[in-house]
């Protein structure tokens, strides 16, 4: 377990304004925000909580992939106890990206609106690099209801990682320097609380795949996915109603992937 050091709320920064009813818990180091989650579900603490930190000294992706956490950039969780099961908390991966777009699209001027995408299962694209990434992770059992559900979001604010399978990039390449990771806190449990309320009040998950599919990389293009024990190709043609990947094989058929990784095929890719 890494060093944790509370910051205090009020100072250097400003309070961060959050919707009503969540808490924050802000860091100036720890392991990492899912991992501060996990300690906060096991111990029994209510949700909705924002967990951000400065710095994350073992930060990680999707598959146990490191994910880089330089200052500056931003780090949190949103823990949550949502009384669904593991199918149903699923959906809020979608949940999550468009929030995550949603905060992005306000934030950036009007002309740099139209490169943001969403990556299935969950990134942020800028004309095809890599902006923000999504780890969502959990207690329970399949068929259970979840005791808890940490949803990880890394936006890259100041500086992206280099000699990376996927190319990135930040905020600040794009002409942004001075979004802080408060503002950008903000902005993202602002547009959370709207998509939450829109999945789980209003409309549903079908509302939230329709929404992401208007703003979907690739769709409708070719693509290479790859899964722990093959790599196929195909055409990206939507998603199924539980936000599975749907993929046209060279055959004509459509081969559902609920799990993988995807990447757009180009005359030199």
């Amino acid at each position: 377990m890494g060093r944790r050091r509370p910051l205090p709320l009020c100072c250097p920064d400003p309070v961060v304004a959050l919707p009503q009813g969540y808490s924050l818990r802000a860091f100036a180091e720890i392991d990492s925000t899912n991992e501060e989650a996990r300690r906060l579900g096991d111990a029994g603490v209510p949700g909705p909580i924002w967990i951000t930190a400065e710095r994350q000294t073992a930060g990680r992706g999707r598959r146990g992939r490191e994910w880089v956490s330089p200052s500056g950039n931003f780090m949190g969780t949103l823990f949550l106890r949502p009384q669904v099961g593991p199918r149903k908390a699923a959906e809020l991966s979608f949940v999550a990206a468009l929030a995550v777009h949603d905060a992005v699209d306000a934030l950036l001027p009007p002309p740099l609106r139209p490169g943001l995408k969403l990556k299935w299962p969950n990134d942020l694209l800028h004309d095809g690099r890599k902006l923000a990434g999504i780890l969502l992770e959990s207690s329970g059992i399949a068929g259970s209801e979840l005791a808890w559900l940490a949803i990880g979001i890394g936006i890259n604010l100041a500086r992206y990682p280099d000699n990376v399978e996927y190319p990135a990039t930040s905020l600040a390449a794009l002409g942004l320097a001075d979004v802080t990771p408060e503002r950008a806190l903000e902005f993202l449990a602002a547009a959370f609380d709207r998509r939450l309320r829109q999945w789980n009040e209003v409309q549903g998950f079908a509302a939230i795949r329709e929404a992401w599919l208007a703003r979907a990389a690739g769709l409708g293009g070719p693509v290479t996915v790859r899964l722990v024990d093959e790599t196929f190709e195909g055409v990206f043609v939507g998603l199924a109603p539980d936000g599975a990947l749907d993929v046209r094989l060279p055959s004509g058929e459509i081969r559902k992937i609920a799990a993988g990784d995807v990447f757009f095929r180009t005359a030199s890719h």
